[in-house]
């Protein structure tokens, strides 16, 4: 990739990520896991990597309005700037593509191989300790409780282990499960008031 390229599209990327769990550090983190899944696979590394860089960039156009999909709104941004920027049609549209599958939510799988890294490698930041870091950070943002979490849990979390494309990811994803099932339990248990509500209740009871 030129030099010049790749410094468009960072300074692109720096100016959509705003939210502090889908921030530069975890496009970062998401890079670094998709360079090291690439190692095991004939990858076109400019594809992957500004894939890597602009998979977030609708998160601000999301959360001004829920109803948007940030994967769908960002592929078609990418899609526009790499145009501009004088990529080919077969890798804006190659690029655009991964981007759209990258979210878990989505009915559209990935298909080539850099779509599928891209996929495990940002579920990989999702999973174990940095997943469940993130995840409350997101709640906090959103202004939820933290009983949201348990609804997250079992509505994704649990669930991402399973999903993985490549067999280094799941691997990978092994230890962070048994972590996240031992958090869930801990949690639950201390944020259970039904002591404390069953011994008002019989106080205030006429």
């Amino acid at each position: 990739m030129k030099i010049e390229h790749l410094n468009e599209i960072k300074g692109y990327m720096y100016s959509f990520a705003k939210d502090s769990a889908h921030d530069v550090a975890h496009i970062y983190r998401v890079l670094n896991h998709a360079l090291n899944l690439a190692k095991n696979y004939n990858v076109n590394m400019d594809i992957l990597v500004a894939a890597c860089l602009l998979h977030d960039i609708g998160r601000p156009a999301q959360f001004a309005d829920p109803s948007l999909c940030h994967a769908k709104v960002g592929s078609e941004m990418a899609y526009q700037f790499l145009k501009e920027l004088g990529w080919s049609e077969e890798d804006c549209t190659h690029i655009k593509r991964c981007i759209l599958t990258h979210r878990f939510t989505i009915s559209a799988q990935p298909e080539t191989i850099e779509a599928k890294i891209l996929f495990d490698a940002d579920k990989l930041d999702v999973i174990g300790a940095m997943g469940i870091a993130r995840t409350l950070q997101y709640e906090g943002k959103m202004n939820v409780s933290l009983n949201e979490f348990f609804n997250e849990y079992h509505r994704k979390l649990i669930k991402l282990y399973d999903v993985f494309y490549t067999k280094e990811a799941k691997e990978m994803a092994t230890s962070g499960k048994e972590l996240l099932e031992r958090f869930y339990l801990e949690l639950k248990a201390q944020l259970d008031t039904s002591a404390a509500e069953g011994y008002l209740s019989g106080i205030l009871a006429p």
